[in-house]
């Protein structure tokens, strides 16, 4: 099951539990149609996150709510990464490590880069490779300096990639009590319609607690899951610019290209990391794709 069905399942489940148990206990759902309630508590929530939040911050989490339609980081995607990392160690190898600036100036022409839509629809990790290989053409790096630069480049970009998470679970821990200030706003409507039939008071009195029973159902049920659902994605990103980091980094030490996949692999985790077989078979078949052109151009 994907991340994107997952999540919609889940919604379905919380939402539906809720509801059903609602009506089994003898709820009236009409009674939870509440636009007043929802408006003041999502309202005020959105709008406290946008004082708050920077714009590049609040634009992160667009892009990333946009990207939740789309699978999460798999299994798929590394045998399409390790290959191509063992193509460019190898090309480094036999060619040095300069003959890498024209695939990384121009990945969609790249003899390599083009067959990877999955990197190149990822600019993030894209950039951190190609940051990567130009620090190690600028020359005079040794491989403990480079390790150190590229987990730099990988903390900046975790914890960017991470505030929207933290932004949504602020705006969790905010829903409850926004939840409170719609159901006292709810009394504050009762208590001005207190002369009025029973009947009237009674429901002025339910549509104030449903303000405090959608601050808090937003908060448990969806915003923060949502937010740790981004935390997870954000963790599959980090760990793909761990595979890279670690191939580049043990070539830079001398390994074979081969040996090198075999340390990016080990990087991966267990439950989308490609097996040895199927990564070896991987690379042998992209080295002897990437062989054809330069056989036939030779």
């Amino acid at each position: 099951m994907n991340g994107p069905l997952a999540a919609v399942i889940g919604a379905a489940i919380v939402l539906g539990s809720v509801l059903i148990g609602y009506l089994l206990a003898g709820g009236q759902l009409l009674a939870l149609n509440q636009p007043a309630e929802l408006l003041i508590v999502g309202g005020a929530a959105i709008g406290a996150v946008m004082i708050g939040s920077p714009p590049r911050v609040l634009v992160a989490l667009l892009r990333q709510l946009r990207g939740c339609a789309s699978p999460r980081i798999g299994r798929d995607d590394y045998m399409e990464l390790l290959p191509m990392l063992y193509q460019f160690l190898k090309l480094i190898q036999q060619c040095g490590v300069m003959s890498l600036e024209s695939h990384l100036d121009s990945p969609a022409e790249s003899s390599i880069l083009s067959a990877c839509p999955r990197l190149r629809s990822r600019p993030v990790a894209l950039n951190f490779l190609a940051d990567s290989v130009r620090a190690i053409i600028m020359g005079g790096i040794a491989p403990h300096d480079l390790e150190a630069l590229m987990d730099d480049d990988r903390q900046v970009l975790r914890e960017e990639a991470s505030e929207p998470a933290v932004m949504l679970h602020r705006m969790a821990e905010a829903l409850p009590g926004l939840g409170v200030v719609a159901a006292v706003l709810g009394v504050v409507v009762t208590m001005a319609a207190v002369d009025g039939p029973a009947a009237e008071i009674g429901h002025k009195v339910g549509a104030a607690l449903v303000g405090t029973f959608l601050g808090v159902l937003l908060s448990y049920g969806f915003v923060q899951p949502l937010a740790t659902h981004l935390e997870h994605r954000v963790e599959d990103e980090a760990q793909y610019l761990m595979c890279i980091k670690a191939a580049l980094l043990a070539s830079q030490k001398g390994v074979a290209p081969a040996v090198a996949i075999e340390f990016a692999r080990r990087t991966v985790m267990t439950d989308v990391r490609p097996t040895f077989d199927d990564t070896e078979r991987a690379c042998r078949h992209a080295k002897s794709v990437w062989a054809k052109p330069e056989s036939t151009a030779a």
